[in-house]
C-alpha cells in the first residue's frame, strides 16, 4: 500500500516537474526539461502581420549563400512559401515540391537530401497560409520524399518529422497560427517572436525612408509626439505605410498626422492618397476600382489563396499591372512560367475585404457581414484552426468609424449602410456580454473597439462586463493603447482587470499612470471581489478612470 502511494506520487511529481518556463519564453509556452540543453530541430518564427518575417527569411537565405551565416551547421538550405504550395495542383512529392521552387533539378534535391538529411534545413514561410484541405492531425504517414501526395499533406509531413526526421526546420507564422503550428511541429522544437521596430528602429527606418536630414527630422518628429503613430510604427508594414503618406502630405502641404488613429484609418488614408496621386491613368472610376480590389480579396480569403491567376485577375480589375495596389510577377511551373498577381501586403487583401463588405447594397452587406462574425465566431475556438477572418472584422469595425465613412463619401461616394453598422455592433455588444474563457478572443474585442474609436458606444459594451482577464496573453504595445481607449471610455467602478506585473509596467511605460496594486492569489479572488470594493484612481489622456486592478502574477 505504502510502495503504491509514493509510487503516484513520483508520478505526480513527473507530471509537474518534467515542464520548465524559460526567461524568455512566451506566455503558456513551456520546454521540456529534459530538452533543455538539446538543440532545438524546430523553430517557430512567429509574430504579427507586417512584422517581417518574410523579410527576415530572405535575409537568412542571403545570408546564409553568401557564406556568413550557417555555413558549418548545413550544407544546403530550402526556402518554401506556403502561399506557392496553394498554388501547387495534383499530388507532388516533397523533392518535386522543393525542384518547383529552386533552380535545382529534382535527381539532384534527392541526392542532397538523402546524402545527409542532419545538414538540411528547410524555412517554411507563411504557416498561416497554407490552405490545409484535410484533417491535419490524421494524415496516413508519409515517410518518402520521393512518395506522392497532395502538397499540403507532403508538407504536414516534414513538419511532423515522418519526412526526413533528421533535418532541421524554421516555419514563420502568424501569431494566430502559432497553436495550430506546434501541436503539428517535430520535436524539440522553441518559440520565438518578432517584435518588429524598437523605438531607436523606427527612427533608423524614417532615416532611411526619407535620406533627406531635415524631412526625416521633420517627419519624425511629428510622429514622435503622436503616441499612437509612434506605437504603430513598431509594425513595420505600417511604418513603410506612414512615411509614405506623411511623404505626400508634405508634398501637398497637407497636415501631416490628422486622421491617422487607427490601423484602419492608416491603411484607408494611404488607400486614398494612391488612388488620388497614382491612379490617375487607369480605367476604372476610384469606386468601381475599390470593389472590384474588394471583390478579388475576397475571393482569395474564401479560398484560403494570395496569389491570383492573370486571367482572374483580368476578369475583375482593369489594368492589374499598372494598379498600385496588386503585385505582378512570374511563379515557376515545372516546365514554364506563369504570371501571378497579389496584394501588395496580405493586410491589404483583408483591408479591401472589409471594405468590399460595407460597401455592398444594403442587403447584401448585411448578409455578407453576418456570415463574416459567423466565419470568425465559429473558428475562434481552442479546437479550431485559428481565424483567418480576425483581421478583416477588425477592419470591418474601423470602416464604420464616423471620420472614416465620412471620408468615403466625401472624397469616393461611397456609402456604409446602417445595417451593417447595426449588425456589427449588435454583433459585439453580445459577444462582450458572454464569458469566454479564451484570453486571445478578449484582446481581440477590445482591438475591435479601438478601430471603431466610438466612445459612447465602447463605454455601453465595456460596462457590459464585470471582469476583464488578460494576464496569460503577450501583450504588446499596440494592445495597451487598445486596452488602455477602452479603459477610458468606460465609467465602470466594479470593473475588474486581471494583468500580470509585466503588463502592468509596459502600460506604465506607455502612459502617465499613477495606481496602486493589490497582489491576491487567483483562489483568493472570489471572496476579495465580493467583501471588498477598493478604487484605483489611474491618469492619463488627461482622463480620470476608475476601476479595481488586481495583479495576480508573481512579483518576484
Amino acid at each position: 500500500c505504502t510502495f503504491s502511494v509514493i509510487l503516484k506520487y513520483k508520478k505526480q511529481i513527473c507530471s509537474e516537474y518534467q515542464y520548465v518556463t524559460e526567461y524568455n519564453s512566451l506566455p503558456g509556452e513551456y520546454v521540456l526539461l529534459s530538452e533543455q540543453e538539446i538543440s532545438p530541430s524546430a523553430i517557430i518564427l512567429q509574430g504579427n502581420s507586417g512584422n517581417g518575417k518574410t523579410l527576415t527569411v530572405q535575409k537568412i537565405m542571403l545570408d546564409w549563400a553568401s557564406d556568413d551565416l550557417y555555413k558549418e551547421q548545413f550544407d544546403v538550405v530550402f526556402h518554401l512559401k506556403c502561399k506557392e504550395i496553394n498554388c501547387i495542383s495534383g499530388t507532388k512529392s516533397l523533392v518535386e515540391i522543393l525542384s518547383n521552387s529552386c533552380s535545382l533539378t529534382s535527381d539532384q534535391i534527392s541526392q542532397i537530401i538523402q546524402h545527409s538529411p542532419e545538414k538540411v534545413l528547410f524555412i517554411i514561410d507563411g504557416f498561416d497560409e497554407l490552405r490545409l484541405t484535410q484533417d491535419i492531425y490524421h494524415m496516413s504517414p508519409n515517410t518518402d520524399p520521393i512518395q506522392k501526395a497532395p502538397p499540403e499533406v507532403t508538407l504536414c509531413a516534414l513538419l511532423r518529422g515522418q519526412i526526413l526526421p533528421e533535418s532541421f526546420l524554421l516555419v514563420t507564422t502568424r501569431s494566430t497560427a502559432t497553436d495550430t503550428l506546434g501541436k503539428l511541429l517535430k520535436g524539440p522544437q522553441r518559440f520565438t517572436e518578432i517584435m518588429g521596430f524598437s523605438e531607436m528602429g523606427v527612427e533608423e527606418y524614417f532615416q532611411k525612408f526619407f535620406q533627406n536630414e531635415e524631412l526625416f527630422r521633420k517627419a519624425y518628429e511629428y510622429v514622435k509626439a503622436n503616441e499612437t503613430l509612434i506605437t504603430a510604427c513598431s509594425i513595420p508594414v505600417i511604418c513603410w505605410i506612414i512615411c509614405t503618406t506623411i511623404k505626400e502630405r508634405f508634398e501637398v502641404g497637407a497636415d501631416v498626422t490628422s486622421g491617422l488613429e487607427t490601423t484602419t484609418s492608416i491603411y484607408f488614408d494611404f488607400v486614398s492618397t494612391l488612388l488620388e496621386h497614382h491612379c490617375q491613368g487607369l480605367s476604372q472610376s476610384a469606386p468601381s476600382l475599390l470593389r472590384s480590389l474588394g471583390q478579388l480579396a475576397e475571393r482569395g480569403m474564401l479560398e484560403e489563396q494570395v496569389l491570383f491567376d492573370e486571367e482572374s485577375v483580368n476578369e475583375m480589375v482593369s489594368d492589374p499591372a499598372g494598379n498600385p495596389f496588386l503585385c505582378k510577377f512570374l511563379f515557376k511551373r515545372r516546365i514554364s512560367q506563369e504570371t501571378m498577381f497579389s496584394f501588395m501586403h496580405l493586410s491589404f487583401q483583408e483591408f479591401f475585404t472589409a471594405l468590399y463588405y460595407v460597401l455592398l447594397e444594403e442587403e447584401e452587406s448585411q448578409r455578407k457581414v453576418r456570415e463574416l462574425l459567423s466565419k470568425n465566431s465559429s473558428e475562434y475556438s481552442p479546437y479550431a484552426h485559428p481565424p483567418r477572418f480576425a483581421a478583416v472584422v477588425q477592419f470591418a469595425f474601423g470602416l464604420l468609424n464616423k471620420d472614416v465613412r465620412r471620408t468615403l463619401r466625401k472624397k469616393h461616394g461611397l456609402v456604409v449602410h446602417p445595417n451593417a453598422q447595426t449588425h456589427l455592433k449588435k454583433w459585439i455588444l453580445e459577444e462582450f456580454r458572454t464569458d469566454y474563457p479564451i484570453m486571445d478572443r478578449t484582446l481581440f474585442w477590445l482591438h475591435c473597439l479601438y478601430e471603431l474609436h466610438e466612445a459612447d458606444f465602447v463605454k455601453e459594451v465595456m460596462e457590459a462586463r464585470n471582469k476583464i482577464s488578460l494576464s496569460d496573453v503577450s501583450l504588446k504595445s499596440i494592445d495597451c493603447w487598445a486596452l488602455l481607449y477602452c479603459s477610458q471610455c468606460c465609467h465602470n467602478p466594479t470593473l475588474i482587470m486581471l494583468l500580470s506585473i509585466d503588463q502592468v509596467f509596459l502600460i506604465l511605460n506607455l502612459a502617465d499612470i499613477s495606481l496602486f496594486l493589490y497582489k491576491i492569489s487567483e483562489g483568493k479572488f472570489s471572496t476579495l471581489n465580493s467583501t471588498i470594493q477598493i478604487c484605483t484612481q489611474i491618469h492619463f489622456f488627461k482622463c480620470v478612470i476608475t476601476f479595481l486592478l488586481f495583479v495576480i502574477a508573481s512579483l518576484s
